[in-house]
């Protein structure tokens, strides 16, 4: 797994899916300076990393949830990663909208569910945890046994660990903000005492006192 986590990293690293760039902050939609742009969705335009990710996706389902009947991505970005690493497993996939449409059926849940079937969520970046735990809520009124979700990145924020917990979720990532700023570091796209800025942000996003230091 330590093995796996540090793969991942230098793969999101070396197509930037994630970004560090604790000189010139990016500001996210919420209006929050943050050192790091994530864009996940790069990972399926490149062959290389796809494979490292989808393979390993399969391995921690195989590990953490070897009952799982079903896998459901999240709208969108979770839906890929649930085909590709659904294929690997054999396993049916589907896919949880976010909301329902308005017209035919007016599904939510897009793909065969039964009530009482072992799901696991695939998701491809956590931050705050707030919009997969609404797929998770729509899964369980629908029936499913939801055993937990993976995903391709975590944060690790406090604010996203605690939903998690209240939701009685559990989460499994490939890699998370930790070991990427450690690997970052180690091969030069960032400083080394860069790595206490980003931790600094990452443990208090609102707190913008790491910026300049």
């Amino acid at each position: 797994m330590k093995q796996l986590d540090k793969l991942i990293a230098r793969d999101l690293l070396s197509i930037r899916a994630v970004f560090f760039r604790p000189e010139e902050p990016f500001t996210w939609a919420s209006g929050i300076k943050s050192p790091v742009y994530c864009d996940n969705r790069l990972t399926l335009t490149a062959p290389a990393v796809r494979t490292d990710v989808e393979e390993g996706l399969a391995t921690l389902i195989r590990e953490h949830y070897p009952e799982a009947e079903v896998l459901m991505g999240t709208s969108t970005a979770g839906i890929a990663h649930a085909a590709i690493t659904g294929h690997l497993l054999g396993l049916p996939m589907g896919y949880v909208r976010s909301g329902a449409k308005d017209h035919g059926r007016q599904n939510q849940i897009e793909g065969r569910l039964l009530p009482g079937q072992k799901v696991v969520v695939v998701e491809d970046l956590i931050s705050t945890g707030g919009s997969v735990i609404e797929v998770v809520n729509v899964l369980r009124e629908a029936g499913a046994d939801v055993l937990g979700i993976v995903s391709i990145f975590t944060y690790g924020m406090k604010k996203g660990l605690d939903r998690l917990a209240e939701a009685k979720v559990k989460n499994v990532s490939l890699t998370n903000f930790d070991v990427i700023a450690e690997v970052a570091a180690e091969e030069g796209y960032i400083k080394d005492e860069d790595i206490a800025r980003l931790i600094a942000f990452r443990n208090d996003p609102a707190d913008e006192s790491w910026i300049g230091k």
